[in-house]
C-alpha cells in the first residue's frame, strides 16, 4: 500500500489511523473495517489526506472517500453512478449524476465480497478512463 504526505508531511496511512483512533467508538471500528476491505480488494491502493481532513482512497483516480459523522460512516465512491452495484450498496447520493454512497449506521454490516468487487470495479473505471484519455501517437 502506498501513501501520499498530508500538508503537514506526516503519511496519510498514519493521519487515517489517528483518525479511527480519534473517532474511538462504532464509528472508528467501522471506518477501520472499510479501510482494510479496501486493502484487501486493491493492495496497490493509495491512501491520501484531502480537504482538510477526509480519508481518500485511489487507484488511477479517486475511488471513494470514508467520512464520518454523529451517526454515519458515509463511502462515497467518486464515479459511484458509473458502476455496477447488483448487490445494492449504495443507498445515499443516489440522485446525482456522478457520484454514489454507502451509508453504515451504527450496527449495520455489510456484505464484504460485494463492496470488494464494488472497490475493483472503482478502480477498473478509473484505469479505462486513463488509458482513453492518453493521447495517441
Amino acid at each position: 500500500m502506498k501513501t501520499t504526505a498530508s500538508p503537514a508531511e506526516r503519511p496519510a496511512a498514519e493521519l487515517i489511523t489517528a483518525r479511527i483512533v480519534e473517532l474511538g467508538d462504532w464509528r472508528g471500528k467501522t471506518l477501520a473495517k472499510m479501510r482494510a476491505l479496501i486493502q484487501q480488494a486493491d493492495p496497490e491502493v493509495v491512501e491520501e489526506w484531502k480537504w482538510r481532513g477526509t480519508p481518500v482512497w485511489a487507484h488511477d483516480g479517486g475511488i471513494c472517500t470514508g467520512e464520518s459523522y454523529k451517526a454515519v460512516v458515509k463511502l462515497t465512491f467518486h464515479n459511484g453512478a458509473a458502476l455496477p452495484d447488483p448487490a445494492k450498496l449504495f443507498n445515499s447520493s443516489l440522485e446525482g449524476n456522478v457520484r454514489r454512497a454507502i451509508d453504515l449506521h451504527e450496527g449495520e454490516t455489510i456484505d464484504a465480497a460485494a463492496f470488494k468487487t464494488l472497490v475493483r470495479a472503482a478502480i477498473a473505471h478509473n484505469t479505462a478512463r486513463r488509458v482513453k484519455k492518453k493521447p495517441t501517437k
